[in-house]
């Protein structure tokens, strides 16, 4: 007799058949003793009952003698009719005599399986496995928010560079395109608002380059000079000067020919007619005028003296720079430091409002002379005993007595707050070099300092340029303009090209404090030291001041010191005029008539 399925070909088919049923999922567990069924055929072996426990007995409990069907867990050979008969017993038989089905698989077995060990190790089933928790994803969300930090941060830069850095990035002279741009571009002119040619660029037969001030000393410090390094509206506006928006094609040809293209024309807001009167006003006296329009912050003229011809710096240099004495160079008008005398007495007026909230109630009988507890005495200019006076006359007949006694009434922290309100070492709003105003007076300075400091002697230091701002503020309502120093570019042949914006700067006093310093300033026009200015075709407010310093020989000296505003009437204020004369005497005497010369000079 045949052997049972021992050929190979036997096998494969068996097992073929095994996994389309498992396929079908009609399998049921295999176990020892378990015989082979078919659920939707109902056909099977012989023995239909499952095992039980994989204990190695069929259902019925006899011992399964199969020679491949006797491993626990295996799979059972199906029986064919008529073979080993014997060695299985009759299938179950039901109360009805049918015989018993095999049941459906047990859930506790993950599924049929064809080999012993399939249930443990996954194979033709699936495998319970534990569940591995997820990676943390808190590196990369870190990650992606760092960079788009950096991505945010650098826009951000990106737009304060172009904003706040640009233009000074661009004229610095380390800046080494600047170099390479005056080799294919010829230097562009420097033009009055009012279209005076201030600087240009000669070019001689063999490409000699000179650059020509037709003005020479009249502004030295203003438009500067572009050789030695440069200095003023020069460097200020060194790139749009080396920059060419001529003609596209013409441009083009010029680059084929291998010759420079012209330079744009930076037109500035300086006003010739007006730099003029104030460049002969100020005279032989060593100082500074400046002109600022109030409304839109436009220097309108820049005057400094000791000054310079800008025409012969390169052959004077060497002279001018040893001879410290005179300081030839130093544009006064924005970096002077002086004492500021009486016009400081806005400052205290402003301090002494905001305090006691008016100064209805002030009073002072002035006799020339103020004594104080340790002996020490301010006097007056000049000795002058005013009389009786109130907050308004003091301040219009720059009464040092009746300001000793208000410097009394406050204190040096008030003193000081105010002043820092009003700019005092701050920054201020113009891109030439300039220097900060200095205020210095601590909580423990004696009563002398306070007083001095309270009708401007101490320590404290101005510029021109600074009290300019202020009285600005005072004429515009409060605030305080950026300085302009050009006004449009434009091609070397009269187009367009661009022009600043004109903004405010800060406001340093409320309308109604402006409103009041203007009041105090117009008293000193109609009732006071500035009574040269009453009685003309505009309107006019202003401070006059003498400052006292010490000269290098150890004698006293006096600056003689103006800062006022004029205009069609007190609505229409278009002018702001600051003057400093050096060793000039009172500020009425001298710093007054040259102001008035600038005044005249534009309404």
């Amino acid at each position: 007799m045949k052997g049972y399925r021992d050929t190979q070909a036997d096998l494969e088919e068996e097992i073929g058949r095994d996994v389309e049923n498992i396929m079908r999922g009609n399998d049921v567990r295999s176990g020892r003793g378990s015989a082979w069924y078919d659920p939707e055929t109902g056909k099977g072996s012989g023995n239909t009952a499952p095992a039980r426990g994989g204990c190695g007995r069929t259902g019925g409990g006899a011992p399964n003698t199969s020679r491949r069907g006797g491993r626990a867990g295996g799979p059972q050979r199906p029986q064919q009719p008529g073979r080993n008969a014997g060695r299985n017993p009759a299938p179950a038989q039901r109360a009805d005599g049918r015989a018993a089905q095999a049941p459906a698989p047990s859930a506790r077995s993950g599924g049929p399986s064809l080999i012993p060990g399939m249930e443990d190790s996954g194979i033709g089933g699936p495998k319970k496995r534990k569940s591995e928790p997820e990676p943390s994803r808190t590196p990369y969300v870190f990650i992606s928010y760092f960079f788009v930090l950096i991505f945010v941060s650098l826009i951000g830069y990106l737009v304060y560079f172009n904003v706040r850095l640009k233009d000074d990035v661009l004229n610095s002279p380390y800046n080494k395109r600047q170099n390479a741009l005056a080799q294919v571009v010829t230097r562009g002119e420097l033009r009055s608002a009012d279209g005076t040619t201030l600087a240009y660029t000669k070019t001689d037969e063999d490409g000699e380059e000179t650059r020509v001030y037709p003005e020479d000393e009249m502004y030295a410090h203003v438009i500067g000079y572009a050789s030695n390094g440069k200095s003023g509206l020069e460097s200020l506006a060194n790139y749009e000067l080396l920059t060419s928006h001529y003609n596209l094609i013409d441009r083009i040809i010029n680059e084929f020919r291998e010759v420079k293209n012209p330079g744009d024309t930076v037109v500035t807001t300086l006003n010739h007619e007006l730099q003029e009167a104030a460049y002969d006003a100020l005279g032989s006296y060593d100082g500074a005028v400046i002109a600022l329009d109030p409304k839109t912050g436009d220097c309108l003229a820049m005057v400094s003296k000791p000054d310079f011809d800008p025409n012969t710096i390169e052959e004077d240099w060497e002279e001018i720079v040893s001879d410290s004495g005179n300081s030839q160079l130093v544009n006064r008008a924005l970096q002077g430091a002086y004492p500021p005398g009486s016009t400081f007495k806005i400052v205290t007026a402003l301090s002494y409002l905001r305090t006691y909230g008016d100064a209805d109630d002030f009073s002072y009988d002035c006799e020339g002379t103020y004594t104080l507890k340790g002996g020490d005495e301010v006097h007056c200019y000049g000795g002058t005993a005013h009389g009786e006076e109130d907050f308004t006359g003091a301040f219009a007949n720059s009464c040092n007595c009746a300001f000793s006694e208000i410097g009394l009434d406050l204190s040096a922290g008030q003193l000081r707050e105010t002043a820092k309100s009003l700019l005092f070492g701050e920054k201020l709003p113009i891109r030439l070099n300039y220097r900060k105003s200095s205020f210095s007076l601590e909580d423990s300075s004696s009563d002398f300092k306070l007083v001095q400091t309270a009708f401007g002697q101490g320590d404290t230091l101005i510029s021109p340029y600074y009290i300019a701002l202020l009285a600005s503020a005072v004429a515009n309502d409060g605030v305080v303009m950026q300085t302009n120093l050009i006004d449009h570019i434009e091609t070397a042949d009269g187009d367009f090209v661009s022009e600043p914006k004109r903004k405010e700067y800060k406001r340093i006093l409320s309308s109604e404090e402006a409103e009041e310093l203007k009041e105090l300033m117009e008293a000193v026009v109609t009732d006071g030291t500035g009574g040269k200015l009453d009685g003309e075709d505009y309107y006019a407010a202003c401070k006059t001041g003498s400052a006292e310093y010490v000269k290098a020989d150890g004698e006293l000296g006096t600056h003689s010191w103006f800062v006022g505003f004029a205009g069609e009437d007190e609505d229409d204020i278009g002018l702001v005029v600051a003057v400093i004369a050096e060793n000039g005497g009172s500020g009425s005497g001298t710093a007054l008539p040259i102001a008035k010369q600038v005044f005249e000079a534009y309404y």
